[in-house]
């Protein structure tokens, strides 16, 4: 019998891996600012999409950060948050990768994050260097979600046509784009989500 789906396309952040900002708003509240301050810096228009796509590496991102906030806190202070919100412990969620090994079993699992060039490095940290079949960086191809292009490279490498692909993103637009080519969307809020989507590929016996 023909599996649900060919492969299985997941976002990072937001799904599998998640920040400890407390750090971050503690700085801001030192400083005197409104605590999502150095975040709302951070992905303003023109400031995260350079590192996003590869032009810029996360130090270069940090001066972005800097430039930003400069109108607002002394320059050493501007450093600071935008240091510690580059720099922001993580976790990953063990439940949502031991699913994804289950998925393993049966097809690809290739990661899709629209990521900095540090990503390959956050992912040594927290073990996952060779845990997914492929991982499409938005850093590496130059394009980020929701491009059709990032989508298209990901099902290539993952040998599967898009309209035979599972989608998981924690953000609806990324959902709905791959959608628009024929995907089978997820949009992620929680574990059960994921183990929905899942649900007719790991209820099947293994080959």
């Amino acid at each position: 019998m023909r599996l649900p789906f060919d492969a299985v396309l997941c976002d990072f952040d937001g799904v599998i891996r998640f920040y400890d900002t407390a750090g971050v708003t503690e700085l801001e509240r030192g400083f005197g600012v409104e605590p999502g301050t150095t975040a709302r810096a951070a992905f303003a228009p023109g400031v995260d999409g350079p590192a996003l796509v590869g032009e810029i590496t996360v130090a270069q991102w940090v001066d972005s950060i800097v430039a930003v906030l400069v109108d607002r806190i002394p320059e050493e202070q501007a450093r600071k948050l935008g240091e510690a919100f580059t720099g922001v412990p993580f976790r990953v969620d063990q439940d949502v990768l031991d699913l994804l090994r289950q998925a393993q079993t049966y097809v690809p699992v290739v990661l899709v994050s629209n990521a900095t060039l540090k990503l390959e490095e956050d992912l040594d940290a927290l073990g996952l260097t060779h845990f997914f079949d492929e991982v499409v960086s938005s850093a590496r191809v130059g394009v980020v979600k929701p491009d059709r292009r990032i989508y298209e490279i990901a099902a290539e490498r993952a040998g599967a046509e898009p309209r035979r692909c599972l989608f998981v993103d924690d953000r609806a637009e990324n959902v709905e784009a791959a959608a628009g080519l024929g995907m089978t969307g997820v949009l992620y809020r929680e574990v059960s989500d994921l183990h929905a989507a899942l649900a007719p590929l790991l209820g099947r016996p293994t080959a």
